[in-house]
């Protein structure tokens, strides 16, 4: 298939960015990397993507969650105890997130080079 051919679903001008939509921004593919290997709470999340604000991981959460790629387990319990884990959709996600990863291993060298050399620049 010709990527000019290619029609995304409906609502989208393509299907990458379908992709994007539900793994896009800073936080999602973060917090979906930290999810592959099973469920955590909150906190924990919190210790694994110590740059993510509190109001961000919540926000980040719940637009996971409404999109059907993270469930959020609410135990009744004292305190409340609160686990996110991946969604069998979600799980679809994996291999997209474990190719990022690779690529991120990959390439982070370069990337510095050329942020330092861009930077030398200017």
């Amino acid at each position: 298939m010709k990527m000019a051919d290619c029609k995304g679903p409906a609502g989208y001008s393509c299907p990458v960015e379908a992709t994007i939509d539900i793994i896009g921004g800073k936080w999602k593919s973060v917090i979906l990397f930290h999810l592959i290997d099973g469920k955590k709470r909150f906190n924990e999340l919190r210790r694994l993507i110590p740059k993510v604000t509190q109001r961000m991981l919540t926000l980040q959460l719940r637009e996971l969650e409404r999109d059907g790629i993270v469930h959020r387990e609410i135990y009744k319990q004292v305190p409340p105890k609160v686990e996110y884990r991946l969604t069998e959709f979600g799980q679809t996600l994996i291999p997209i997130i474990n190719q990022m990863m690779s690529w991120g291993v990959s390439h982070a060298d370069k990337i510095e080079e050329a942020r330092k050399q861009s930077a030398a620049a200017e």
